[in-house]
């Protein structure tokens, strides 16, 4: 069974040759390339996403 995927809403558009989907799946949060949609998926808890972003939005993650 697989979700909705949802690709980013910072995707610069169909030549964004950098940009991933998000899908609520029943075992967690798939994440897959949306240049290959068929290809392999990473899915993690909703906590381990969860703290994904809020590091990303605190800014932890970001190169010097």
């Amino acid at each position: 069974m697989t979700g909705a995927w949802r690709k980013s809403s910072y995707s610069g558009g169909a030549t964004d040759e950098a940009c991933v989907e998000l899908a609520a799946l029943p075992d967690g949060v798939g994440v897959r390339d949306s240049r290959d949609p068929e290809g392999g998926r990473l899915t993690v808890s909703g906590d381990a996403f969860g703290s994904l972003l809020r590091r990303i939005k605190e800014g932890a993650l970001d190169r010097a």
